[in-house]
């Protein structure tokens, strides 16, 4: 079994669109006003929003995009004018993380790991 796609909550694909272009996913998909896909711009995963009537109440969701290069990448997309709630910082868990919402209030975090992704000091062996 493989992760493939994730689908997350938007009220307005319009304004939503073009913020995830900003950080770089590439639109393959755009059935509005109800559903757009992107491509990740690195491996064969896919990422789509969808239009709903409200969102979730609570903190939400959280999705992850990993990036090799996160600290150019996050000065990348600040020139394009996203601000992000944290810049990359060196977190306990051994990941480097930048975290920002999106526009319907969905946290995205950037980061690297490297190899502490699938291989912490703490993962459980068999």
């Amino acid at each position: 079994m493989n992760l493939n796609q994730i689908t997350i909550p938007s009220l307005d694909l319009e304004k939503s669109i073009p913020f995830y272009e900003k950080l770089g996913l590439k639109l393959i998909v755009k059935a509005l006003p109800h559903y757009a896909r992107f491509e990740c711009p690195k491996g064969d995963a896919t990422f789509s929003i969808h239009q709903v009537d409200a969102l979730l109440k609570g903190d939400g969701i959280y999705v992850y995009f990993e990036c090799e290069d996160l600290d150019e990448q996050v000065k990348a997309i600040q020139r394009k004018g996203i601000v992000f709630d944290q810049e990359p910082t060196d977190q306990r868990w051994l990941w480097r993380e930048a975290k920002l919402k999106d526009l319907d209030g969905n946290q995205l975090i950037l980061f690297y790991a490297g190899e502490n992704r699938l291989n912490p000091p703490w993962r459980i062996d068999e």
